[in-house]
């Protein structure tokens, strides 16, 4: 098992520094306790000049980094995850891979499974656990009963090498499975390709044991943006606005009239603050102190299990009409 990093600083790198890599390792430069050690990409201009503004060295081979580094941050294209978080784990380097962890649930769970075995930490990218409209609604919630969520956005080529249930919808699925104490056990979903081979639009309904109900919405071709969150429990409404860091909170009184003097309304607007810098000093934080991931690997295995149901469903249902 890895020992807990000392007192001297802990070194890192960012493979991929694409448009969420570059953030990455902008990010770790603000930490005083981290020393960005390098970064890597497969586009060698692209890669150069991100280490040149960062004051860096440029790795164009990851493999060079080994030796050099105690914990990593992985933000290639998501089916190269796999087989980058396999090899630093297996150097005893501590992981950090960007949403969703691998493309299927069984690499997800080598990973996790190697990672608990050795000691190292693997955390996942699901920065909405970061977000603060989420972290100061958390405590209002008890009993969740329904959810509804839609994550729209206008289309981008980053992401699209996977369904829009991997690149957008997973966030959501990420934070259900975190708001709901139960499982899932009926998945019912549609979704059809717009603009690229894989799936662009989605819709599901998942049900879970508890007799809890979330419904999902995710596309990547509307011509604006939304992040909106909806909870409902017995006696009270709850809702997220992710994008704006709006929360409106309604309570019913119990035992009086359903009516609109019966209901008690909040408001509260939340600066955005900066959730992938807080995600970030979480997994430094759980190396330094060994504790748990916030956002662990199997975190990451139940989100794209149910992602894959949801997937499963769409082409059943692509191939039955």
């Amino acid at each position: 098992m890895k020992a807990p990093a000392s007192a001297c600083a802990l070194r890192v790198a960012v493979i991929g520094v694409g448009y969420l890599g570059r953030i990455h390792a902008q990010k770790y430069l603000e930490i005083p306790e981290v020393t960005l050690v390098g970064v890597s990409d497969n586009r060698v201009d692209t890669g150069r000049e991100i280490a040149a503004s960062c004051g860096v060295e440029f790795f164009e081979d990851p493999r060079a980094l080994l030796g050099r580094i105690d914990a990593v941050t992985i933000a290639t294209s998501t089916p190269a995850h796999y087989e980058i978080a396999k090899l630093f784990l297996q150097h005893d380097v501590h992981v950090f891979v960007e949403k969703p962890l691998t493309t299927t649930s069984a690499e997800a769970q080598e990973l996790t499974a190697y990672a608990e075995r050795t000691g190292l930490k693997l955390q996942v990218g699901h920065v909405e656990r970061f977000n603060p409209a989420l972290l100061s609604a958390r405590d209002k919630l008890g009993a969740v009963r329904f959810i509804e969520c839609h994550r729209l956005a206008p289309f981008k080529a980053r992401g699209a090498d996977v369904d829009v249930v991997l690149d957008l919808m997973i966030h959501d699925l990420d934070v259900i499975l975190s708001l709901i104490d139960g499982q899932p056990t009926t998945v019912s979903a549609v979704g059809i390709c717009v603009l690229t081979d894989n799936v662009d639009i989605a819709n599901a309904r998942i049900e879970f044991d508890t007799g809890a109900i979330a419904n999902v919405t995710a596309s990547r071709v509307s011509m604006s943006a939304q992040r909106k969150f909806r909870v409902f429990q017995r006696n009270q409404y709850l809702s997220i606005d992710f994008g704006n860091g709006e929360v409106q909170l309604v309570t019913h009184a119990a035992g009086s009239l359903a009516d609109s003097s019966s209901l008690k309304e909040q408001r509260w607007n939340l600066e955005k603050g900066d959730a992938l810098l807080a995600e970030v000093k979480a997994f430094v934080k759980s190396i330094r102190d060994d504790e748990p991931c916030v956002v662990g690997g199997r975190d990451g295995v139940a989100a794209l299990r149910l992602a894959e149901s949801i997937l499963a469903e769409i082409k059943r249902r692509e191939f039955s009409s």
